[in-house]
């Protein structure tokens, strides 16, 4: 194997944050690691600068598309690996016109996701939000009949994508029901997952947890509505760890301001909410400040997925996190 020429075109802020020492000298055992030290994030004109000879590039937040100005400088790239979810930002029709291969750590931000969705579902069945707030006003019992468990009720997951795959994933260690509503995952597919696939109305009407874990593509925009939002059980739990345009916020707002719900949030359109937003008043919101994917310690988990990520490529064996370009459409 040639040792390769590898960039990291991020800000060194995006560097320190997501890869320990430990990850960039299990690259480095590939060839020449040029990490970018520079602050702020990468005009496209560093970026090309930074490039020059590239066999592979490591990209993260912040950092500009690879066009033509960044691949002119590096005639051998053979891929790109991109230390955050979406690769929207960096994909140009000049990476495709080249058949650069592109891959993401979108799985390793899948989990954490879940995970957040997991634990919102497990504390708002529990009532724990009202419940706290109670106990420090002096009120020990007062709400405590409204208190459920994650056993024997239904959870409809929004989107059997990498987050909403391993969310099922972790729900089979509890007995409860699962409904998927995905269109591009066939039947056999999500019974495979454990869980059965049903069309939107059913799920809405059918669960007492909805997650949405679809993608944000115009197909999805404010897919929970008036109508949609309607559907849902009375004292349904709400959560969005996607994106804030899947949901229409005042037909959200006005559900809420009736009772019928709680919203757990950790994304709105925009971010963050105004400040006499209702999402920040309505006793019947959690809102959280996009933290669902990874933060501090967590993008460390980033960092392992690159660095296993390179050593796959290296030695030639399939990446876990390739993505298919063309299907950019259909993806988060």
């Amino acid at each position: 194997m040639n040792p390769l020429k590898i960039v990291m075109l991020q800000s060194r802020h995006f560097t320190d944050r997501i890869f320990n020492e430990a990850h960039l000298s299990r690259i480095r055992q590939f060839g020449e690691l040029i990490v970018n030290d520079s602050v702020g994030n990468p005009t496209p004109e560093r970026a090309a600068e930074l490039a020059e000879g590239a066999d592979m590039i490591i990209t993260s937040w912040g950092c500009p598309p690879l066009d033509a100005q960044v691949l002119d400088r590096c005639p051998k790239l053979g891929i790109a690996l991109h230390a955050a979810g979406t690769v929207k930002p960096i994909v140009s029709p000049a990476l495709q016109e080249r058949g650069i291969r592109v891959g993401t750590a979108n799985e390793a931000l899948a989990r954490g996701v879940a995970e957040t969705a997991l634990g919102l579902a497990i504390v708002s069945l529990k009532n724990m939000w009202q419940l706290a707030r109670n106990t420090r006003e002096g009120e020990w019992d007062k709400q405590r009949e409204r208190v459920r468990e994650l056993y024997e009720v239904t959870v409809g997951v929004i989107g059997a994508g990498l987050s909403g795959r391993h969310l099922i994933k972790l729900l089979q260690a509890f007995e409860v029901r699962v409904l998927v509503y995905d269109p591009f995952v066939n039947e056999a597919a999500i019974a495979g997952m454990g869980a059965e696939k049903v069309e939107l109305d059913a799920l809405l009407s059918g669960s007492d947890v909805v997650s949405i874990h679809a993608p944000s593509i115009p197909e999805t925009e404010r897919m929970m509505n008036a109508r949609t939002l309607g559907l849902m059980k009375e004292d349904a739990i709400l959560i969005n760890t996607a994106r804030g345009s899947l949901v229409d916020e005042e037909a959200l707002v006005a559900e809420l301001r009736k009772g019928r719900l709680w919203a757990c949030l950790d994304v709105t359109d925009p971010e963050p909410p105004c400040a006499d937003h209702p999402f920040r008043s309505l006793p019947n919101v959690t809102l959280l400040p996009h933290i669902a994917g990874a933060e501090n310690n967590g993008l460390r988990r980033i960092g392992a997925y690159i660095a296993t990520e390179v050593e796959r490529y290296a030695v030639g064996k399939p990446l876990q996190g390739e993505v298919d370009v063309t299907q950019l459409f259909r993806l988060a």
